[in-house]
């Protein structure tokens, strides 16, 4: 597996307590799965957010490479 840095913004950054972690992942379904492992208290929260492999929207099975930039994007809500 591939070492990826991921990017977290808004209130996964402030579940995990971090702005940025290293996960092993080839696919952006793997980076969410570790995500999800590493941080169990915003597993649900993972799973409703978007990925952003090098600031553009990828979807689950978009393989990652060593450089690429990867970030998630929670979902937000208004009023």
């Amino acid at each position: 597996m591939l070492r990826i840095k991921v990017k977290l913004f808004a209130t996964i950054r402030d579940a995990a307590g971090v702005n940025a972690v290293e996960v092993d992942a080839h696919t952006v379904a793997d980076a969410a799965r570790a995500l999800s492992q590493q941080f169990p208290a915003a597993a649900q929260l993972i799973a409703r957010s978007r990925f952003a492999v090098n600031q553009s929207f990828a979807p689950a099975e978009t393989m990652l490479g060593e450089h690429d930039e990867v970030a998630v994007i929670p979902p937000v809500s208004g009023g």
